[in-house]
């Protein structure tokens, strides 16, 4: 793995929605190496391996298959060496209650998914240039939605 690259996780059930991801950040001018996972059981499997480097920020699909993504974000802010991983839940919902609740339950920042793919682009340029010690240490429910 590229050390100086920003290394971006994405889990998410639904095989064109990852490509479509890589697709946008490989046009972004920004070294990054990603890695996708299928589902919540995975992601975890993934996060709790013992020489894994953590990635820069996790980009978390809610309705997953086997463990959903509400669940994968409550095992991540119990966990002592997962609490501090920069987490963007990236999901079709835009219900207020899943927003509501993964900002309570500790999510950094709330993608609703573009279907646009320069959308998708412009979205994802925003996202991994933030500054993610700004938006990890005084969460605040006006910068948690991000939208274009």
């Amino acid at each position: 793995m590229n050390h100086d690259a920003l290394h971006i996780l994405l889990a998410d059930d639904d095989e064109d929605d990852r490509l479509f991801f890589k697709d946008a950040i490989e046009e972004l001018k920004v070294k990054t190496f990603v890695t996708t996972l299928n589902d919540g059981v995975q992601l975890m499997d993934y996060l709790n391996r013992p020489d894994l480097q953590l990635p820069n920020v996790v980009f978390l699909d809610l309705n997953m298959p086997r463990k959903d993504g509400m669940q994968c974000l409550k095992e991540i802010r119990q966990d002592a060496r997962l609490k501090n991983l920069s987490v963007a839940i990236y999901s079709t919902s835009s219900s207020e209650e899943d927003i509501e609740e993964t900002f309570v339950r500790g999510a950094n920042i709330y993608i609703k998914k573009p279907n646009d793919f320069g959308a998708l682009k412009k979205i994802l340029s925003e996202v991994i240039s933030l500054n993610w010690q700004y938006h990890t240490s005084g969460l605040n429910k006006e910068n948690f939605l991000l939208s274009l």
